[in-house]
């Protein structure tokens, strides 16, 4: 199924349209009121375990079925680096050129 120019771009702003729909019920539906301490911990997880949703899907996903390949090892390694607490940069630039040098061979 593909989509035209103005489908994706109505897609696109239903999705932004959505987005500030669900922002706002946040604070109309708090309201000041104090919340419990798990809710901050829980908040403060969301965004880091979306963008490690985003991360394995991207990596292992190649159209409908999984697929492991030299980018999936440029991930890994970027991530073992990444819990040693090595810099960000020598991580991105490693996992580069592991990624590359396997689709070398």
């Amino acid at each position: 199924m593909t989509l035209s120019y103005a489908e994706v771009w109505l897609l696109i702003g239903g999705a932004a349209v959505v987005t500030v729909l669900i922002k706002a019920c946040g604070p109309v539906l708090v309201g000041g009121r104090v919340l419990p301490p798990w809710f901050d911990r829980v908040v403060l997880l969301l965004a880091p375990s979306l963008l490690c949703a985003l991360v394995v899907t991207s990596t292992f996903a190649g159209g409908r079925s999984l697929s492991v390949g030299a980018h999936t090892v440029g991930v890994a390694v970027a991530a073992v680096l990444l819990w040693r607490r090595h810099s960000l940069v020598l991580c991105v630039a490693v996992a580069v050129a592991i990624t590359a040098g396997l689709r070398a061979l």
